[in-house]
């Protein structure tokens, strides 16, 4: 009994150990966000640091992938928030989810089919949840920072559909999550069987 308690301690202390690592290179990865100019606002800046809590997600399980991406965002919101926590909550809620999702499908069918499976599944909770943490969440927020009008109108120059918060929403906030999502599974893709080898050593 002694022994069976001793390695199953050892085996949650080393996934912590996994998790931890992993999450200090979403951290890292976070501060290395690239704008796409003439498509979308530049405020709106894309990332893969969610790509370290899909592999953990996908090797562990979605509950070390999930908790990769909150201890990302806790130590982004305590060192460099700049939107009072806001931002960092939103990309719990999404990042959290395509993490979450992609996980589940790839335990439930350890294949190509599950994976793909979740890419989907991921990307379409992702949009959802984005356009829902933007429209109630982040956007009124930077509202009062800066006017809505001027934040409709970064919209606006680069596509004219864009008229209001709802319709930025869905023309600026959901191709946005839908590049992002298509991006961190371009990436994970030719690299997941490589990374859970690793992980899993």
């Amino acid at each position: 009994m002694d022994n069976i308690f001793i390695n199953k301690k050892t085996m949650s202390t080393n996934t912590m150990t996994k998790v931890a690592i992993l999450a200090a290179i979403s951290y890292i990865l976070m501060f290395i966000a690239i704008p796409i100019p003439g498509i979308f606002p530049d405020f709106l800046k894309l990332d893969i640091s969610d790509v370290p809590a899909i592999f953990g997600g996908m090797t562990l399980g979605p509950v070390a992938g999930f908790t990769i991406v909150l201890i990302k965002n806790l130590f982004q919101a305590m060192t460099a928030s700049t939107t009072a926590w806001i931002g960092e909550t939103a990309n719990l809620l999404i990042g959290g989810s395509y993490v979450v999702i992609l996980s589940l499908a790839y335990r439930h069918k350890k294949n190509i089919k599950g994976l793909f499976l979740g890419f989907f599944l991921g990307t379409i909770a992702m949009i959802v949840i984005g356009c829902l943490t933007n429209y109630y969440m982040l956007l009124p927020f930077y509202g009062k920072i800066m006017p809505m009008e001027a934040i409709v109108n970064m919209g606006h120059v680069i596509n004219p559909n864009v008229v209001d918060l709802k319709s930025f929403v869905i023309w600026m906030i959901a191709p946005f999550n839908l590049v992002k999502a298509i991006l961190m599974s371009v990436i994970t893709l030719p690299l997941y069987k490589k990374m859970e080898v690793i992980l899993k050593k």
